[in-house]
């Protein structure tokens, strides 16, 4: 029998097959993952290139929260050589020489530190930049993880918000004041904080519940490699505004040559009731992967997977399903989900941006230290894209955290001089390893524990509280001594305890609508 008829054809059984011929065709309604699984293949041609192409956004979110590690850095000075009675090589800070005997190395226009003045009893404008910036990522994760689960779209919020990225990080350059800066790097976090969600979500959305953890943690490898590449940028652009539009650039360049070849998820088309053009994409999917879906095969909300439809006038009549944050409480399943979440979301952040804060204050080479901690991410990345599906996303949550936890608590119990503070830095590592691991896993946690119609809301929502332990950590980093590594210690502990009551996901649907989920995750507790 040819692959090319619908399934119900090859059962001799079948009473199907005894009906006019004349009359109406029942199709076989299959939810996207069995689409996937049955049909199109789960991680084809087609899924890897639309995977790489919109992982790429990934980097050009590293570009905007990273850059200021090199625009807002403080340059080194020297003696002036008209300020020499005034001046001494061996002054820890420029805050203990006399103006005018000494200067920046490269300038002014080197960083905003130097042009703006912001050292001495100024300094605590640099970290208030730096807070803004995250309180804006914060707000735009929650706008664009709600546009993006209703009219925009995964894709046009991923426009919108390079669109804005370019626009706000070239304006940032032509700052004349500090106020001005401050303002602009507000609304770079704003449209920041959507790149990572919607490219996430719009990457592993089409992928199989098989081939999905290991997708889904791959893609940031993305945003190490965009650290890393910026490095070499802000290496070769030493002054703090042409850094800001070298930055920016990226994103114009992927709206223009990348975006247009990337295809909108169907899981969003099918919940807003776009069933044809659902079905495209699949036909698309499938055929690019040496696939063909049966002409008997359409696609339908978990809920009605199971039903039959004999007109094809009721698939084009389908009304979109909504959904918001209020429904995510409104139902006990999905409520205590989103709160372990958010918890676990908010105590990572804090550790992973404070240990990161400190690594970078080794006194040495600063474009080399940014290499060095993006290069160092990725072995956690692939260790726990490989353990993912092995062990689930359960054990590997709780285990990572734990481990990072715990090196940060020995860390807090060393000296910080002579050999103790090496091993110090050694447990900062190896707390960042373990944290990197559990960064990359949340998202793909996140995004399997929510159901299509609210899942960018919900993510959104974890995003949000990421940004809030972002904001805090710098201030948790100024307590100095072993203070901030026990308060990292602590969370990540925490963090761990939080994560045993989240359910396991691992090779479970991904559920559209908020009545599928409750339905199959309620009928898989009584099995």
């Amino acid at each position: 029998m040819s692959e090319n008829f619908p399934s119900e054809y090859s059962r001799p059984n079948d009473p199907n097959l005894h009906r006019p011929l004349l009359g109406p065709v029942a199709a076989e309604r299959l939810c996207v993952d069995d689409v996937l699984q049955k049909y199109c293949g789960e991680f084809g041609r087609w899924q890897l290139r639309h995977f790489v192409l919109t992982s790429m956004a990934w980097a050009l979110e590293a570009f905007h929260v990273m850059v200021v590690i090199f625009a807002d850095r403080e340059p080194a000075w020297r003696c002036t050589s008209g300020g020499t009675a005034g001046c001494s090589a061996a002054a820890k800070s420029v805050c203990e020489l006399e103006a005018g005997s000494w200067e920046w190395i490269g300038g002014e226009e080197s960083s905003t530190v130097a042009e703006f003045g912001l050292v001495c009893g100024q300094k605590y404008k640099v970290g208030l930049v730096q807070a803004l910036f995250f309180g804006g990522c914060m707000i735009g994760a929650g706008v664009f993880g709600h546009l993006s689960d209703s009219k925009l779209g995964r894709k046009g919020s991923l426009l919108v918000v390079c669109i804005l990225n370019a626009i706000f990080g070239c304006l940032t350059a032509l700052s004349p004041d500090y106020y001005t800066y401050v303002l602009f790097r507000l609304l770079t976090g704003f449209s920041t904080g959507g790149v990572g969600l919607c490219a996430f979500v719009l990457a592993t959305e089409p992928v199989g519940p098989s081939k999905r953890g290991i997708a889904g943690m791959s893609t940031f490898y993305f945003f190490s490699a965009g650290i890393a590449v910026l490095s070499g940028v802000a290496y070769v652009f030493r002054s703090w505004r042409a850094l800001y539009v070298a930055s920016s650039i990226p994103s114009i360049l992927f709206l223009v040559t990348i975006l247009p070849f990337v295809s909108e998820s169907p899981r969003w088309c099918l919940i807003r009731g776009k069933t044809n053009r659902a079905m495209k994409i699949m036909h698309r999917i499938a055929k690019c992967n040496g696939n063909h879906i049966p002409d008997g095969v359409t696609l339908a909300l978990d809920e009605e997977a199971s039903e039959t439809v004999q007109d094809k006038t009721e698939l084009e009549s389908k009304e979109a399903v909504t959904g918001s944050l209020v429904d995510v409480l409104r139902s006990p399943l999905t409520r205590i989900r989103l709160f372990l979440a958010v918890g676990i979301n908010f105590l990572c952040s804090i550790v992973y941006y404070g240990l990161s804060l400190n690594a970078v204050n080794l006194g040495t080479n600063l474009y080399l230290n940014v290499l060095l901690n993006a290069v160092a991410e990725m072995p956690a990345y692939l260790l726990t894209a490989l353990l993912l599906d092995k062990y689930g996303r359960k054990p590997l949550a709780i285990g990572t955290q734990w481990f990072s936890g715990a090196f940060c608590i020995v860390g807090a119990l060393l000296k910080g001089y002579g050999v103790w503070k090496t091993l110090r830095m050694v447990c900062g590592v190896l707390g960042i390893f373990g944290m990197a691991g559990t960064y990359n896993l949340l998202f793909i946690y996140t995004v399997e524990l929510f159901p299509t119609v609210v899942r960018n809301a919900a993510l959104g929502c974890a995003t949000q509280a990421a940004q809030m332990g972002a904001i805090l950590a710098p201030f948790i980093v100024v307590l100095g001594d072993g203070i901030p590594f026990l308060v990292f210690g602590v969370s990540g502990v925490l963090g761990g305890f939080l994560a045993f009551y989240l359910p396991e996901t691992l090779n479970r649907p991904l559920y559209d609508t908020m009545a599928g989920i409750e339905e199959g995750e309620t009928g898989q507790a009584h099995v």
